[in-house]
């Protein structure tokens, strides 16, 4: 069974920057959807971008413009690079996995980044 392991998260201030990645722990042989979720203590899980059949990407309203997915195919690995961070990107961020449309989701072990103003 696949396994995810997330890292780059940290403390930035406002205006910084920072650099997710997400990587399976074995070869992927069918990649449907590969993304990023956020949470903060109290609300519901949402999704921040998320890039699908290798090339189509999306993103919340809220980080289009400052937020970029990206995948490398070879290494099993997505990336998230954020820039313009905002406290309100405050959250534990959390890679996914689906290996094919409408199956379950592989989440990893959540990432803490925190924005200061």
């Amino acid at each position: 069974q696949v396994q995810l392991v997330e890292s780059g998260g940290g403390l930035v201030q406002a205006g910084g920057s920072l650099r997710l990645s997400c990587a399976a722990s074995t070869n992927i042989f069918r990649i449907y959807s590969m993304g990023w979720y956020r949470q903060v203590p109290g609300a519901e899980r949402e999704m921040v971008a998320s890039i699908i059949s290798g090339f189509s990407t999306s993103y919340a309203d809220s980080v289009k413009g400052r937020f970029t997915i990206s995948r490398d195919t070879a290494k099993n690995t997505v990336f998230l690079q954020m820039n313009s961070l905002k406290p309100e990107d405050t959250a534990v961020y959390y890679c996914y996995l689906l290996t094919g449309r409408g199956s379950s989701r592989t989440w990893g072990q959540g990432t803490q980044v925190t924005v200061s103003a």
